[in-house]
């Protein structure tokens, strides 16, 4: 196998792997937060903190470790042996990635999930933590569905432009 050959197949499974996480955070920004927004403070936080420690799961980490990976090889490749097009579009989709999705995940989600697992659910400061937690959470929420998208058609137009 080529060099080239393991570079499409990484981009193929980074396309793969961008979108099947734009799904994830489209649903909880579409669907999933309003109706955990709805629900008294108490059963919101409960739930949220119940769904942060299911979601560490070999399948979620395996696809939103993974596209990392393959991002970041996609990224060096990218760049050491630049092409033109395509060599900007997989540059592109790998920093949509890394730091739309990934760096965004860990610098913001994550510490607001981690606040609100040190939480009684049924306390008045729950209840503001929550109130705050929804709004922000979700924003940064919308901006990783945005970068995974974002990775997603890049990647795709990467190997597009290829063929």
């Amino acid at each position: 196998m080529t060099s080239s050959t393991f570079v499409g197949a990484a981009t193929l499974f980074g396309l793969a792997g961008s979108g099947l996480m734009a799904g994830v955070f489209f649903i909880f920004s579409v669907c999933i937060m309003k109706v955990l927004g709805a629900q008294p403070a108490a059963q919101g936080i409960a739930t949220m903190q119940s769904i942060s420690i299911v979601i560490i799961n070999p399948w979620f980490m395996a696809v939103f470790l993974g596209t990392v990976a393959l991002s970041v090889y996609v990224l060096i490749a990218a760049l050491a042996n630049f092409d033109g097009a395509a060599s900007l579009l997989l540059i592109g989709g790998s920093c949509a990635y890394l730091i739309g999705a990934f760096l965004v995940t860990m610098l913001f989600n994550v510490p607001r999930n981690d606040a609100l697992a040190a939480l009684q659910p049924d306390t008045a400061e729950a209840a503001r933590v929550w109130a705050e937690y929804l709004s922000t959470w979700t924003l940064w929420n919308h901006v990783r569905a945005i970068a995974a998208t974002a990775a997603m058609g890049l990647f795709a137009a990467a190997l597009w432009v290829k063929i």
